[in-house]
């Protein structure tokens, strides 16, 4: 290599750098910036993970002890106490309470609570249609059967989360009104579904046995 050649090269790694300290000047600051931020959203994200396992645990060890009171209505007036900082939270506390209450004789107060809980759009649909299938079985004694059976029907739509329990308690409206025919039919497409549980499954044998009926039980469940 000559001379010229080597200053050249010289000039040109020179001129390079120039621009690379040229660049880091004006735009080193941009990754800088960045690395603050992602070290600053891990440290985030773990504060942010800290302070929600606390309050889960606050929020249990404030139900376990709110759960020891004796009286029903004691453990509901604790239940009552305890802070949730969720919608779900608060509605696990709203299911104990009512719970609480109906122990305690508070059927009226427990169905008014659980129907907030139904029609609180912040909650998943699972919590909403708990809570309103508990408050139509605690009001099955009080409420007249027409008005259970339209509300037990949409919690049966295809694909709702409490569809075969509200199909039961179809079954045992029908019975109520003496048409046994139709319970036995609603009994048998609860057994023949997939999504049946065993529990409910034994639930509906039993009952069909009760009424005189023979259940068809399913290949897949003999088994």
């Amino acid at each position: 290599m000559s001379d010229s050649d080597s200053f050249i090269e010289e000039v040109t790694e020179e001129v390079r750098r120039d621009r690379l300290f040229l660049m880091f000047r004006r735009y080193g600051w941009i990754a800088i910036v960045l690395i603050v931020l992602i070290v600053g959203g891990a440290a985030w994200n773990e504060y942010r993970k800290a302070q929600e396992r606390a309050a889960s645990e606050a929020l249990g060890d404030g139900i376990i002890a709110a759960l020891a009171a004796n009286e029903p209505a004691d453990r509901a007036a604790a239940l009552g106490e305890v802070t949730a900082d969720t919608p779900g939270g608060a509605a696990v506390v709203n299911f104990l309470i009512a719970a609480a209450e109906v122990n305690a004789d508070e059927t009226a107060a427990a169905v008014a609570r659980l129907n907030q809980v139904a029609t609180d759009g912040d909650l998943p649909e699972i919590y909403r249609q708990i809570a309103s299938f508990k408050a139509l079985t605690l009001q099955a004694d009080t409420m007249p059967a027409a008005d259970l059976r339209v509300q037990f029907e949409a919690l049966a739509q295809p694909g709702a989360p409490l569809r075969l329990l509200a199909e039961e308690q179809l079954a045992l409206i029908d019975l109520s009104e003496a048409d046994v025919e139709a319970a036995v039919t609603r009994l048998q497409a609860i057994l023949d579904d997939a999504e049946a549980t065993s529990d409910l499954q034994q639930r509906v044998s039993q009952l069909m046995v009760a009424l005189g009926a023979t259940p068809q039980v399913p290949s897949r469940i003999q088994g």
